[in-house]
């Protein structure tokens, strides 16, 4: 087992599922999050609590979000966002680390990314899985089927009779 605190972090994260009181979150703020001893070379925390810093990047629900954990490392690539948090600290944003996260997971509120900052890293990060910008998608023909079917739509309405129906919150 090496040098990794498995039984240790299986206690802290007993008590971190008992939670009763969790933190009201939004996109773009960073917490002290337990993210625990993890397997290989997923992102671990570190010290008694088994902690890191984790960037709130989407919100799904008031329990559920999807978070990217920092470093203070500077690192350079592809996988890695620097961007300046604190005063006198760069931070690294760990891309290939991110996951989703359990509300009861966070633990003390360390402030909030940038606005242009957090475009930036919205924009490098889908990059970084292939996915364009929603934009982009519009300019391609094989992207734009809205007009298509809802074109399509009206014609089958049209030859049944019934051009007044409402579909996908258009009239068609």
């Amino acid at each position: 087992m090496g040098s990794k605190k498995f039984d240790t972090w299986n206690e802290v994260k007993k008590n971190i599922e008992s939670k009763k009181q969790v933190a009201s979150f939004k996109e773009r703020e960073i917490y002290w999050a337990n993210i625990g001893e993890n397997i290989g070379f997923e992102q671990g925390g570190k010290g008694d609590d088994f902690t890191r810093p984790v960037l709130v990047f989407k919100r799904f629900s008031k329990t559920m979000f999807f978070g990217i954990p920092l470093s203070t490392q500077t690192k350079k690539g592809s996988f890695f966002f620097g961007f300046d948090f604190l005063e006198t600290q760069t931070s690294t944003v760990l891309l290939v680390q991110a996951k989703m996260y359990d509300v009861k997971r966070l633990d003390k509120k360390m402030g909030m990314m940038k606005k242009d900052d957090f475009e930036s890293l919205k924009k490098q990060f889908g990059s970084l899985l292939g996915f364009l910008p929603q934009e982009d998608l519009r300019a391609s023909p094989e992207g734009n089927c809205a007009d298509i079917v809802t074109a399509q739509t009206s014609n089958v309405n049209k030859a049944v009779g019934d051009d007044k129906r409402e579909l996908g919150g258009a009239w068609v």
